[in-house]
C-alpha cells in the first residue's frame, strides 16, 4: 500500500525513465511489492529520512547539526542579533534579555507612520510563530519562526485610509483569525484569516480583509475571551464608549449581542476560575475605565450586571490591567500618574479574592520615571511595556506578601527614560518558544528572548 498524506509528497517519488503506476509494476512490467511511504507530519519528507518526523520541518533545518531538526529541539541553538552583554545589546540597554531580531518601522509601514499595538499567533498546524504589528497605517504580518531572520509576509492597510491624524490600532486573535479595530472614523473591525500566512509565495504581499464588520465605526481597543468566543469593543463611537458584546464564534460573521454602560478604555474578560466561588464559570469583565476599575458579570449578554468598582489614590488615567494566573490579584497601570504626580513607574495591585469587595493590596514602583502602558502576566512574570524604558520584566511570585522585583528588561528607546509617550507601546510574551515581541512607536518590531534560553 502506498501512502502519501501530503499530495505534494507524490512529486518527490518517481523513477527516471519509467512511471510509478497504481499496479506497482516496474519499468519492464515485472510485478513489484507495494511500497509504504509514511509522512506523519505532512511536510513532504518521509519519516524514514525526516530529521523531525513528528513536527512540520519541510526544509530540514538543523541549526546545531546534531541530526535533530530544529522543530524537534526543545532549545535550538540560535545566535542573537545582539546578545545582552555588560548591560548592552548593541545600542540598547538590557538586563538578561537578548535582541534576537528586528524589523524597522519603515519596512512595516510607509514613511510617517507610528507603531502601536501588537499581538501574536502560533499556527496550531505548523507551530510557526507570527507577529501581528500595528501602525497608524495598517497591520503588518511577520513570520518570526526563526527569530533571528524574521520575514515580513505582508500588510493589511487601514480600512479608512482617508482618516487624518494619528489613529491608533489594536489587534487580537481568536480561532486563527485576527480582529483589528482603529480610532480612524468609520473603520469598523477588519477580520483576517491567519492561515493564509502559510502560503505566501512572494512576500511582502498587500492583503485584503476576509470580512469587515461595520456596526460600529471607530474604537480604541478590542478584547477577546478565547474561551467564550466573544470580542469586546471598548472606547468606540457607540454606547458612549462602553463595551460592545460581539459574538465571533463564526469569525467572519460577527453578531452584536449587547453592551455595557460606561466608557471603557481597555479591559480583560475571562471565564472566571478564581478564588471567589460566587462567580465560578461566569464571564467576568474587568474594565479600566479612565477614572475607576469596574468589575462586571457579562455572562448574560442581554443583562450584564455591575459587580463592583474600585479606585485608588492619585488617579491619573486608569489605563490597562491584567489578572495574575490564579485570578486573585489584578495588576493595573495608570498611564498619566507619572506625569501628574511625579512618581516613578507605578503598578497598582488589587486583591480580587472577593469580586464584590475588591481592595487595594500594594503599589509597586519601578526604577525609572517612564510611563507604563500595557502589561501582561505569564506565570510568575509581569511583562510591562513602559514607553521610554522599554519592556520591564517583574517577578510577581511574592505578590501575596507584597513583594515585586524587577528581574530583567530590554530598552527599545535608548535616548532616555523620560516621562513621555515614546518607545515601547506593547509586549506579547505568550509564544511557546520563549520569544517575546515588542512593538515600538518609533522603531518598529523587536524580538527578544531571555538570555541562555
Amino acid at each position: 500500500m502506498l501512502i502519501f498524506k501530503n499530495p505534494l509528497s507524490i512529486l518527490k517519488y518517481f523513477f527516471v525513465g519509467c512511471v510509478l503506476i497504481s499496479s506497482f509494476q516496474s519499468c519492464d512490467d515485472e510485478p513489484v511489492d507495494p511500497v509504504t511511504i509514511v509522512d506523519t507530519d505532512d511536510d513532504g519528507v518521509p519519516d524514514s529520512t525526516d530529521n523531525c518526523p513528528n513536527d512540520f520541518n519541510p526544509n530540514q533545518e538543523d541549526s546545531d547539526n546534531d541530526g535533530i531538526g530544529d522543530a524537534c529541539e526543545d532549545n535550538p541553538t540560535l545566535t542573537p542579533l545582539y546578545p545582552c552583554e555588560n548591560g548592552m545589546a548593541g545600542p540598547y540597554s538590557c538586563n538578561d534579555y537578548d535582541l534576537m531580531g528586528y524589523i524597522p518601522l519603515d519596512e512595516l509601514a510607509e514613511p510617517g507612520a507610528e507603531g502601536n499595538d501588537s499581538w501574536g499567533w502560533t499556527d496550531p498546524t505548523t507551530n510557526k510563530e507570527y507577529a501581528l504589528v500595528c501602525s497608524t497605517q495598517g497591520t503588518a504580518f511577520v513570520d518570526m519562526t526563526d527569530p533571528t531572520a524574521p520575514i515580513l509576509l505582508g500588510k493589511l492597510a487601514t480600512a479608512n485610509p482617508g482618516s487624518s491624524g494619528n489613529k491608533w490600532r489594536d489587534v487580537k486573535v481568536y480561532n486563527d483569525y485576527a480582529f483589528i479595530v482603529s480610532e480612524a472614523s468609520g473603520h469598523g473591525m477588519q477580520i483576517f484569516d491567519l492561515t493564509r500566512l502559510r502560503n505566501v509565495a512572494n512576500p511582502p504581499e498587500n492583503f485584503t480583509a476576509d470580512a469587515h464588520f461595520t456596526e460600529f465605526g471607530s474604537a480604541h481597543n478590542i478584547v477577546i475571551n478565547e474561551i467564550s468566543g466573544y470580542a469586546y469593543i471598548v472606547g468606540s463611537d457607540m454606547n458612549s464608549g462602553g463595551p460592545l458584546f460581539i459574538n465571533i464564534q463564526n469569525p467572519t460573521s460577527p453578531i452584536n449581542e449587547g453592551n455595557f454602560p460606561g466608557y471603557s478604555h481597555d479591559a480583560q474578560v475571562v471565564t472566571y476560575n478564581g478564588p471567589d466561588p460566587d462567580y465560578a464559570g461566569q464571564e467576568i469583565l474587568i474594565g479600566s475605565n479612565a477614572n475607576e476599575v469596574v468589575i462586571a458579570n457579562v455572562t448574560d449578554k442581554s443583562n450584564p450586571v455591575n459587580i463592583s468598582t474600585v479606585t485608588y489614590n492619585n488617579i491619573g488615567y486608569v489605563h490597562q490591567g491584567w489578572f495574575t494566573e490564579d485570578m486573585k490579584y489584578f495588576l493595573l497601570g495608570d498611564e498619566t500618574d507619572e506625569l501628574g504626580f511625579g512618581n516613578d513607574t507605578r503598578t497598582i495591585v488589587f486583591d480580587f479574592s472577593d469580586l464584590d469587595n475588591p481592595t487595594l493590596h500594594m503599589n509597586y514602583n519601578g526604577p525609572t520615571t517612564a510611563i507604563d502602558h500595557n502589561g501582561y502576566v505569564k506565570g510568575n512574570d509581569y511583562y510591562q511595556a513602559s514607553y521610554t524604558a522599554g519592556v520591564r520584566i517583574i517577578d510577581i511570585s511574592g505578590v501575596s506578601s507584597s513583594t515585586m522585583n524587577e528581574t530583567g528588561y530590554f530598552d527599545t528607546y535608548p535616548e532616555n527614560d523620560n516621562t513621555s509617550f515614546r518607545g515601547a507601546w506593547n509586549v506579547y510574551p505568550y509564544f511557546p518558544s520563549g520569544n517575546i515581541i515588542i512593538s515600538d512607536i518609533n522603531r518598529g518590531l523587536f524580538i527578544v528572548r531571555k538570555s541562555g534560553t
